[in-house]
């Protein structure tokens, strides 16, 4: 059996013996929904006794069309970011999307995020790579999870074994993803470390037409079925009135859900640590 390896983060590692919650709003809107949220996941993930990563994007350039709501940019998001790292004392995940954001980007982010439309592009795997953090390379949904290991090599190349991997579902059909919890195991099999977004996965990309739209009804199903089928952590975009999101809306969940869903989460994945 491939030993999984463990990312060492802070004072707890990914792959370890916690679920890990990566969650957070989808674009930075502004800085008292950023901060309210990242003092409710603080305190949600505190109380139920999981690993928490706190996620935002300072500039979401994947999107629809020129007309969707992109982020507050780098500069400003950066700042924001590090203010809410230090106020809350929680690091930092964030996704970039040119190879000279790397750097910059690592200087407050713990963790550099490839986002899944670009996880195929060697110069900014390589970037990441080289800023030393952990980096988190979500799998496109037009790959197979036995693919990621050419991916994950070339950071590995690059000197970083820092890696995590997360999936997303793959591409079905029209407008549509599906997940295939198999992807987790064959991750394992990979040796690293692996979160499910269950946000993102219930997408429906293109959906609305100009847009993305989303069944956030699912968000609780794939959750859980992803702890059972051994994941180490899951992914949530979190915000604090979902409808009124300025981005991925339909796909993001609130305060009161995110706590339900991570504490039956939680008991999965100790239930499952409890069997081996």
């Amino acid at each position: 059996m491939t030993e999984i390896a463990k990312v060492k983060l802070r004072d707890f590692e990914i792959g370890g013996d916690k679920l890990t919650i990566l969650a957070g709003p989808c674009a930075m809107e502004s800085k008292d929904i950023l901060f309210s949220a990242a003092e409710a996941l603080k305190k949600i993930t505190s109380d139920i006794g999981v690993n928490f990563v706190f996620k935002c994007s300072y500039d979401k350039a994947n999107r629809s069309s020129l007309d969707s709501y992109r982020g507050l940019g780098m500069e400003k998001g950066l700042e924001l970011l590090a203010e809410a790292k230090k106020e809350f004392d929680v690091p930092i995940v964030t996704d970039i999307h040119a190879v000279e954001h790397a750097a910059i980007a690592a200087e407050v982010a713990d963790i550099i995020q490839i986002p899944a439309f670009l996880c195929r592009q060697t110069d900014l795997l390589v970037a990441a790579a080289k800023t030393g953090k952990v980096v988190n390379i979500k799998k496109g949904q037009f790959l197979s999870p036995y693919q990621m290991k050419s991916i994950a090599k070339k950071v590995s190349d690059s000197g970083n074994k820092n890696i995590v991997v997360t999936d997303r579902g793959v591409s079905f059909g029209y407008n549509n993803l599906v997940s295939d919890m198999r992807a987790i195991p064959i991750v394992h099999e990979l040796g690293y470390p692996i979160i499910f977004d269950a946000t993102h996965s219930v997408q429906l990309p293109g959906g609305g037409g100009t847009y993305t739209s989303g069944e956030r009804k699912f968000v609780s199903t794939l959750a859980k079925s992803a702890v059972a089928a051994g994941a180490d952590g899951l992914f949530f975009e979190v915000h604090p009135n979902p409808d009124e999101a300025l981005c991925d809306g339909p796909n993001q969940i609130n305060f009161e859900t995110a706590r339900n869903l991570i504490g039956i989460c939680n008991d999965i994945f100790n239930l499952l640590k409890s069997e081996k």
